[in-house]
């Protein structure tokens, strides 16, 4: 019997089913290979969640620009790539939620996730995120977190490598200080880089209780009006890499603490902290610490920072080294958070030699250039104190 007069007789929905199942699996499929599928509106697919259930291991996932309301996916597969094109591909929860805990709950192991936006997650137990990673390995680059519980949230997993970069992560937090913009838990690796983070709901910026932690070349900020408590927290500390950051604690914060390491004891065979070229700006008009420092910690380098406003610079052990203060009148625009030392300010080229740890440089060798991007320094012959090259002469 043909093809043809086998299906003469089949009812019509179900060759409608069959054409779309041919459709996805033909057009995007070839047996045995990694292929893409495409959502979007004039795609067979049309929401991600349709995509998560056809996806195999190694398969790109292309998410057309625009707002996907209240969907919600789990990510089984391992080795997915899942892009926003022609934009940002915008989850917008509106009381979505996979499994009671995020937008997208990743379960696969080395994901990679760019140009997409994750917004409103809120689940029962107030913890809910925009990503819950519960597989090994994740690169979130160009995304976008915000008015989400967590931004992302993570759970332990010692064969864990995370890395986060040109990325923005803002008002995130149910407002009862045990969710963040950014919280990682103990796994191997912790890398965030070129990101701007600010705005946290009462709960950190920034924390993560990784083995080893890279934080490197970020605006972490409150501004005028945020309410974060610590802008870094290392609860359990690791070892842990803080360079060319451009920090700032606003007149409302929650916490008097900008930087915290160690605070809830120290759990890591490796707890030392490399605190080098960072700007740090304390708003708080009482005051504050800038650095607290669990008492039990090894190595800890302060060097070639500059802080600016009232507080002590390191609460607990630890090495100072050539960092300076810096008075409003020093930077370029502290009011619109230009952070940059004018011209003609004496400290414009006082870094010393930071040397490095475990084999690794702790000189700057880029820096944060708004809206989270990189921009590499030229001043490496002539290095200076903070997070940003000093404002250039005008031509």
């Amino acid at each position: 019997m043909s093809a043809a007069v086998a299906t003469a007789n089949w009812p019509a929905r179900s060759l409608a089913v069959i054409a779309v199942a041919i459709g996805v699996l033909g057009v995007y499929r070839d047996a045995g290979a990694a292929s893409v599928l495409r959502v979007g509106a004039e795609e067979l697919l049309k929401l991600p969640s349709a995509a998560a259930q056809l996806a195999h291991d190694g398969d790109t996932v292309e998410i057309q620009a625009g707002i996907y309301e209240g969907d919600a996916a789990v990510w089984r597969q391992n080795g997915l790539t899942l892009r926003g094109v022609g934009g940002l591909a915008h989850m917008s929860a509106n009381g979505a939620h996979a499994e009671r805990k995020a937008i997208w709950v990743i379960k696969g192991a080395n994901t990679v996730i760019e140009n997409v936006e994750f917004s409103g997650a809120r689940v029962p137990d107030r913890n809910g995120a925009g990503i819950r990673l519960e597989g090994p390995g994740l690169l979130v680059r160009r995304c976008y977190f915000h008015h989400n519980e967590n931004g992302i949230l993570t759970g332990p997993n010692p064969d864990s490598d995370i890395v986060i970069e040109h990325s923005e992560f803002a008002h995130n937090g149910s407002g009862d200080g045990q969710s963040h913009n950014l919280y990682i838990g103990a796994v191997r690796g912790f890398t965030l880089r070129y990101s701007y983070v600010h705005h946290a709901l009462v709960g950190h910026d920034v924390k993560s209780r990784a083995l080893k932690n890279s934080i490197t070349y970020n605006r972490i900020m409150d501004e005028h009006d945020g309410r974060s408590s610590y802008a870094i927290d290392l609860p359990n500390g690791g070892l842990s890499f803080v360079i060319g950051n451009v920090i700032q604690q606003g007149p409302a914060n929650d916490n008097r603490t900008i930087v915290a390491y160690g605070a809830e004891g120290l759990k890591h065979p490796l707890n030392e902290l490399y605190f080098v070229n960072n700007t740090v700006v304390n708003e708080d008009p009482a005051g504050g610490l800038f650095i607290v420092v669990n008492a039990n910690a090894g190595t800890v380098r302060v060097v070639n920072n500059i802080f600016s406003g009232r507080g002590e610079v390191l609460s607990g052990p630890g090495q100072l080294r050539n960092n300076i203060h810096a008075p409003r009148a020093d930077f370029v625009d502290a009011q619109n958070f230009d952070y940059r030392i004018r011209q003609g300010v004496a400290v414009r080229t006082r870094a010393v030699d930071p040397g490095t740890a475990h084999g690794s440089s702790l000189a700057p060798a880029a820096q944060y250039a708004h809206k989270a991007r990189k921009r590499l320094r030229s001043d490496l012959e002539a290095l200076g104190v903070g997070a940003l090259e000093y404002e250039p002469p005008s031509q």
